[in-house]
């Protein structure tokens, strides 16, 4: 019985050691290294997923000018970020529902910016 505990012990400590060691590489030696890591190179299903999130907060909000801010987080025009995104939802058959809040959004800022001119 004494030398099948050495073995338990012997193995959870080898365990650990790994463990230990992988965690030293991956943090010191040799830590991950971002670059070019904008959120215009995402890909458009996440764009997507990113507008349908921000016509949601626009839903519960209201608040056009906290949606425009978010929008731009992506960069490039509101108008053309929403419009891509709809056309990927439609071709990826998104829900009705998330669909129409895409929609909405965009038919709100589209009133909002055409007013402004």
């Amino acid at each position: 019985m004494h030398r099948r505990t050495w073995r338990f012990v012997f193995f959870a400590l080898a365990i650990l050691a790994g463990f230990a060691a992988g965690l030293g590489y991956g943090w010191l030696i040799h830590p991950v290294g971002y670059h070019s890591i904008d959120p215009q190179t995402l890909q458009i299903d996440y764009q997507t997923d990113f507008v349908l999130m921000v016509a949601e907060l626009y839903r519960a909000e209201g608040d056009l000018a906290m949606a425009l801010a978010r929008l731009d987080f992506l960069g490039g025009s509101p108008q053309v970020t929403i419009n891509d995104a709809i056309d990927y939802a439609n071709t990826r058959s998104y829900a009705a529902a998330d669909l129409q809040l895409m929609q909405d959004l965009a038919s709100v800022l589209r009133q909002a910016l055409d007013g402004r001119d």
